[in-house]
């Protein structure tokens, strides 16, 4: 097939997001070709639909249409508490366990010096910004008693903890870890509904 063939462009761009090769993005091609039409044309409109309507939440950086993001309006939920998660798959695993009942903070991945992602490129200013902190306590928010670092425990998910643990401290709020019940280099996103319910129910100080 030529550069400019339709069906080998669609497995080139099926084919760009991480984790996908080309026999997957091969198969979903010929099963998006198989499909009636109208499927195909809902999934070209679902993709403008995200990329034109999902935006950061304002509050918590999650992704959502609507700002604040349903979890931040929900005035039910624990004001007190905030989970820290390296991605928005991470803060749906641990919603799937029903057992949170508190606020999140998405920082939009973890530290990985090997791939040149440093502080910057995470959401940890607006996290700052959000807490009302400058570094000193007497800027802590009252609504906020314990910060919750729900990284995966993994090498950068430890290093990303350890770091905003150190620049956490001087604020003076509680801070915690979720505990090991995890797989040592696993990925939150991919663990069970217990697991994760164990893990943040046996969290320790940071």
């Amino acid at each position: 097939m030529s550069a400019r063939d339709p069906i080998q462009r669609l497995v080139r761009e099926l084919a760009r997001p991480p984790s996908i090769g080309e026999k997957t993005a091969t198969r979903l091609a010929f099963h998006i070709l198989r499909a009636p039409e109208e499927q195909a044309r809902e999934l070209a409109q679902a993709l403008l639909d995200v990329k034109e309507r999902v935006r950061f939440c304002s509050r918590c950086m999650n992704l959502t249409e609507d700002d604040p993001c349903a979890i931040c309006a929900d005035t039910r939920r624990d004001q007190k508490t905030l989970c820290v998660v390296a991605s928005p798959p991470d803060l749906l695993a641990i919603e799937r366990t029903g057992g949170y009942r508190g606020q999140y903070h998405v920082l939009h991945g973890v530290l990985s010096p090997l791939e040149g992602i440093g502080p910057d490129d995470l959401r940890i200013r607006e996290l700052l910004l959000r807490l009302g902190s400058t570094g000193g306590p007497e800027q802590r928010p009252s609504e906020i008693d314990e910060i919750i670092l729900a990284t995966s425990p993994n090498v950068e998910g430890e290093a990303t903890a350890l770091y905003l643990g150190k620049i956490l401290r001087p604020i003076g709020v509680k801070t915690t870890r979720i505990a090991s019940g995890l797989q040592v280099g696993g990925e939150l996103e991919y663990a069970d509904g217990m697991t994760i319910t164990r893990a943040l129910d046996a969290r320790r100080p940071i």
